[in-house]
């Protein structure tokens, strides 16, 4: 019996009970750009790593503004983001138009759910190959942060991450997320960037150009921040680096070497 024999269609269910075809787009995710999330009592901040092509293009943008209560990091196809962010747009400019007023986000995380479940029903089209990390404001000031999947799922979290070597992240953030209720705009986009720097690949570095954050919050709209506006977020985590390197250089010292975490 082989895999293929099962992964032609996506309505074709394997012997183990599982859709093959829903299972390769949920592994393009894994192989995007990473994107973390983190929220407190007011604040929700996205940080995403952006991936160029070559050393002559630009970097893609991996966050997106929907509305001013919802912005949105990507991890998988960029094409399928945009088609699914302009959805996202449309639904809140419809009902803003109809009922004056803004959409709320567990509404438009229902529909978005529904619209990546309905194409695992259907042969004629295909899953859309990409996770969302969707950051968003009630009226009332609460934040969010949604994680959708190509399957349809859709989750709630404290703080999250997405993408290649995303693991990294999301170990840093279960060291820490018990401290982010009542933290501070400023740290908590240090710890958003520090958890993405273990995200980065080989010998490349997290610097002004591949990186980007997001924040939204009861008081202000979505503001996206990129390039020189970083600087003074980005100098914290070299020093943050550099205490993390005395501390492994001690450790070789004491004699047992650490293991590094494979991501």
């Amino acid at each position: 019996m082989f895999r293929n024999q099962y992964d032609t269609d996506v309505t074709v269910w394997s012997p183990e009970g599982r859709l093959l075809q829903v299972e390769y787009a949920m592994e393009s995710v894994k192989q995007g750009s990473a994107c973390v999330g983190v929220r407190s009592n007011s604040i929700v901040v996205l940080a995403a790593l952006k991936r160029s092509v070559s050393e002559l293009s630009s970097h893609q943008k991996k966050l997106m503004q929907v509305d001013d209560h919802i912005a949105c990091g990507i991890a998988g196809l960029t094409a399928d983001a945009r088609s699914l962010v302009k959805y996202m747009q449309k639904e809140c400019l419809n009902h803003k138009y109809v009922y004056g007023v803004s959409m709320p986000p567990h509404r438009l995380m229902a529909d978005l759910a529904d619209k990546h479940q309905l194409t695992t029903q259907t042969y004629v089209r295909r899953p859309f190959g990409v996770g969302l990390l969707i950051a968003a404001v009630e009226d009332n000031g609460e934040p969010h942060l949604y994680q959708t999947c190509p399957s349809g799922n859709l989750y709630e979290f404290y703080a999250s991450a997405i993408g290649s070597r995303s693991q990294s992240a999301r170990t840093y953030l279960e060291k820490h997320y018990a401290t982010f209720p009542d933290m501070a705009t400023d740290d908590l986009i240090v710890h958003a960037l520090q958890a993405l720097v273990g995200c980065v690949s080989g010998d490349n570095e997290l610097t002004v150009d591949n990186a980007s954050v997001s924040i939204i919050s009861a008081t202000e709209k979505v503001k996206i921040l990129e390039g020189a506006d970083l600087t003074q977020y980005l100098s914290k985590l070299e020093t943050k680096n550099d205490d993390d390197a005395g501390e492994e250089e001690e450790a070789k010292e004491g004699g047992d070497e650490p293991q590094a975490m494979e991501t």
